[in-house]
């Protein structure tokens, strides 16, 4: 039996997005193996056991989140780099907090998330700071913020998010079905 522990696992419902991804991934010299639906990744990761996983946040109304404990349980050395069209300081925290290496923001370049790994593994050769903008946020980023950190801490129940804010569950839809404000 061959080792795949080396193949690079993508988790993306997006079935163009997922085969564009592997090809570019395949073309820098990468084994790859794409998934599109969120009921197989338990088999194709016990089979290959990746050390890594670009992971997409949200996969068919299933949050990724919820696999990155069982890609961990799995492959304890796995390094998890979590993808999202709508990106949030509240999903961020909570990828990190359960063992995702990085939280980038689609649209993405592949270098951007080979750089991502490389930096978790400890062989980013780049000298890049981190720097935080003296800016404050927008008003309307704090409130998009705010939302999603609340609707988190509700696992995604949109009533009670919007009992929880003190506004009309429309009213809340309409909010959620934009996309994130820029900061």
């Amino acid at each position: 039996m061959s080792d795949t522990s080396d193949t690079l696992l993508v988790i993306d419902d997006d079935i163009t997005f997922n085969a564009v991804l592997v090809r570019a991934l395949e073309r820098r010299g990468h084994a790859v193996r794409g998934v599109t639906d969120a009921r197989e990744v338990a088999a194709v990761a016990g089979e290959l056991r990746p050390r890594r996983v670009v992971l997409d946040l949200n996969i068919a109304g299933i949050s990724g989140l919820t696999l990155i404990p069982l890609l961990l349980e799995m492959e304890p050395a796995c390094r998890i780099v979590v993808l999202t069209g709508y990106a949030s300081i509240a999903t961020a925290v909570d990828a990190i907090k359960l063992g995702a290496v990085q939280y980038l923001a689609k649209p993405v370049e592949v270098d951007a998330i080979l750089g991502a790994f490389d930096e978790a593994d400890g062989t980013d050769d780049s000298e890049a700071d981190a720097t935080v903008s003296s800016e404050p946020l927008s008003i309307d980023r704090l409130e998009w913020e705010h939302i999603q950190r609340v609707l988190r801490e509700h696992d995604g129940n949109i009533s009670a998010t919007a009992r929880a804010l003190k506004m009309h569950r429309r009213t809340l839809q309409r909010k959620l079905g934009k996309k994130p404000v820029r900061s």
